[in-house]
């Protein structure tokens, strides 16, 4: 019987930073096909190979997989510059992307003043600002919305100056409603360089690449970037990206069929981080939580930032499971915790005085969390008997078997688990 194939989605359960890339890079070579389907340079999928750090921003973590074809998918939004010096990056350690790499043609482009706009909105927002990237993601997004966009296909239309310049009018006229744009507009010059160099990569229309890999029998993996926390429907709004980072964005951003998609694996980490702005219910705003960010490295891997640092929070992990149908999740950062006498989840919340295991629909409100301690493990290079209740107990309250834990960055610190189940 010839072997149905799917796509399999990997995704963030958390508010992102949940070590997507290393999952991905581990669990590749079963793919023929890793595509990113949402999302652009606002994220930063992190890979240690050899002991060498790698951070990819938009190309798909599958990349540093020989005979991997790696797609860009339609729901990205693609800024040249920073893709260019991505491909560069890579180049320079050998890696000719034009060989293993494909762009979608309906992904959106990032133009200079989408970063001029991003800055100037969030500087307009003073105290309620959301903690933006400012790489220009939102006001990119609006155009695609608003249907004045400018897509990767229109590199190849003989007309392309005349839509740039349209867009780029209606952007100035925008900006005069701001008093304070807060940075300089990206080099125009170098955006129509790196345009110029974009066209030259092999550029598909993804859907129908998609189609073509599962008619001929292999399975693709779809990546998602940020995490379920921060989608633009079912996050932490009005403090989310402007995509759907959930599995359902896997089927729109890459022109796929609710029916070919197969397994959906969430990342998360044995404990919470948040960068920017929003809510956090378990934050640990004190010294534990500065000895988390500090162990765990947790600086923002495309802003630098420090991340907020908290304990692991069962019923945004347990939404993130309902709202995207994970199967199965992966564990990372376990030897981040290891050494503490006692480590802690947060099992429920109270708001309004009432006991709730859901996540509310304003979660900016105060929120008490409820906490279960259970004793901490000492062993950063295997799961021993400790961290394995650990695991069981979250497996017990989510309902879906943890398959992967990282106890390290290393590309050979993930261990499998053959034998997780849920009772």
């Amino acid at each position: 019987m010839k072997h149905m194939a799917k796509v399999d989605v990997l995704l963030g359960a958390q508010w992102g930073d949940e070590g997507k890339g290393k999952v991905v890079d581990t669990i590749t070579p079963r793919y023929k096909v890793v595509a990113r389907f949402q999302g652009g340079p606002n994220a930063g999928h992190t890979l240690i190979i050899d002991g060498k750090k790698h951070v990819l921003h938009t190309i798909p973590s599958g990349v540093f997989r020989p005979g991997i074809v790696n797609l860009v998918g339609n729901g990205v939004v693609i800024d040249p510059v920073i893709f260019m010096r991505e491909v560069d990056a890579l180049k320079a350690i050998g890696i000719d992307v034009k060989e293993n790499l494909r762009i979608g043609r309906r992904a959106h482009l990032i133009l200079p003043n989408h970063r001029t706009l991003d800055a100037a909105s969030e500087a307009d927002k003073g105290k309620g600002k959301i903690g933006s990237t400012l790489k220009g993601i939102g006001p990119t997004y609006m155009d695609k919305t608003g249907r004045n966009g400018l897509r990767v296909g229109d590199l190849e239309r003989s007309d392309l100056a005349e839509r740039y310049d349209t867009l780029k009018r209606k952007h100035e006229r925008l900006l005069t409603l701001y008093e304070s744009t807060g940075v300089q507009t990206t080099n125009e010059h170098e955006w129509m360089d790196a345009v110029k160099r974009l066209r030259e990569l092999p550029l598909v229309d993804s859907e129908h690449f998609i189609d073509e890999t599962l008619r001929a029998g292999h399975d693709v993996l779809a990546e998602g970037a940020q995490g379920t926390l921060l989608d633009i429907d079912f996050g932490t709004y009005p403090f989310v990206t402007s995509s759907n980072t959930i599995s359902a964005g896997a089927c729109t951003g890459l022109g796929v069929a609710p029916s070919r998609i197969g397994r959906v694996i969430g990342i998360f980490k044995a404990y919470c981080t948040r960068v920017g702005s929003g809510p956090f219910p378990t934050e640990l705003d004190n010294d534990l939580g500065e000895n988390i960010r500090q162990a765990g490295g947790e600086f923002g891997s495309t802003t630098g930032r420090p991340r907020r640092c908290g304990w692991l929070d069962i019923p945004a992990l347990r939404y993130a499971v309902m709202i995207n149908g994970i199967t199965e999740l992966a564990m990372t950062k376990a030897d981040v915790l290891s050494g503490m006498a006692e480590v802690s989840l947060c099992t429920h919340y109270k708001v309004n005085g009432r006991m709730t295991d859901r996540m509310p629909y304003d979660i900016c409100t105060d929120i008490e969390p409820i906490f279960e301690s259970m004793v901490g493990w000492k062993d950063r290079s295997s799961i021993d008997g400790r961290l394995s209740a650990f695991i069981e107990r979250v497996e017990q309250a989510v309902g879906v078997p943890i398959t992967m834990v990282s106890l390290g960055p290393g590309r050979e610190q993930m261990v499998l688990r053959e034998t997780a189940a849920v009772h």
